[in-house]
């Protein structure tokens, strides 16, 4: 497949996860609530985790926000879902290294993840992408 085959197929994943959301919403009685906003363009999330014995049994989110943030937020709670508190962390590790340009390793339960990949080059939007990612890293850490 050529580059620009791939990119038009990644386009379409993030516009498809930005059109059909995966969990969006809020669970009830969330045992984990974490708002978090990116003031330089006005993102906003509201992430809830339903976790249990340290494994996330359920994972949604709220909020408004460009392509990218939103994409990123269904793509994560759809990864994060049936893994430990540790696995998650782990993924939004491997997130952050793909998001700066390093070497990293996104894994298939991973799931789309790696369509945000040329996000990388927008120095801008990488705020945008991580937004999710660092409401599951306050989250969890605040838990501890």
């Amino acid at each position: 497949m050529s580059f620009n085959n791939l990119d038009q197929l990644y386009r379409s994943v993030i516009m498809d996860h930005y059109k059909n959301p995966r969990n969006k919403g809020v669970i009830e009685d969330g045992s984990l609530t974490i708002d978090m906003n990116n003031p330089t363009c006005g993102d906003r999330i509201r992430l809830t985790l339903d976790v249990e014995d340290n494994i996330v049994k359920d994972a949604k989110f709220d909020g408004d926000g460009c392509s990218i943030s939103m994409s990123s937020a269904s793509m994560m709670t759809e990864a994060i879902k049936g893994h430990t508190i540790e696995e998650a962390l782990k993924m939004g590790d491997e997130f952050s290294q793909m998001m700066l340009g390093n070497d990293y390793e996104i894994t298939e339960d991973m799931g789309d993840i790696e369509a945000l990949s040329g996000v990388a080059k927008f120095p801008a939007r990488i705020k945008c992408a991580t937004l999710a990612w660092k409401a599951l890293e306050k989250g969890t850490k605040n838990e501890e």
